[in-house]
């Protein structure tokens, strides 16, 4: 398995109450889409979400969250996490707060 299927299903206990969230295999894990839109996901070591750039900054002033770059480059408006931020309520629910924002301020899909 490519990801922490218990990283998986805390995301979805988190994504519960919103019925326009949709998973998607991508990269080798598994994304979570809101509205179309890459909101979050899980892969090998942690988990990843879609803060946006403006706020990038923010997101990385929380403990566990470090520069999204799988390919070797930055990738900008994501940020990848620990094992140890999936697991914390406050600094995963945080993070899933910029993303929302993201999302909303994206364009219909």
């Amino acid at each position: 398995m490519a990801y922490d299927e218990g990283h998986a299903e805390i995301l979805r206990a988190d994504l519960t109450d919103d019925v326009r969230v949709e998973e998607k295999r991508m990269f080798g894990g598994l994304c979570f889409m809101l509205d179309g839109h890459m909101l979050c996901g899980v892969h090998k070591g942690g988990g990843m979400f879609r803060v946006g750039k403006e706020r990038h900054a923010e997101a990385l002033e929380i403990e566990g969250v470090s520069e999204m770059a799988f390919t070797g480059r930055k990738m900008g408006g994501l940020v990848d996490v620990t094992d140890a931020v999936m697991a914390d309520d406050e600094r995963r629910g945080a993070l899933m707060a910029l993303a929302r924002e993201n999302v909303r301020s994206l364009p219909p899909r």
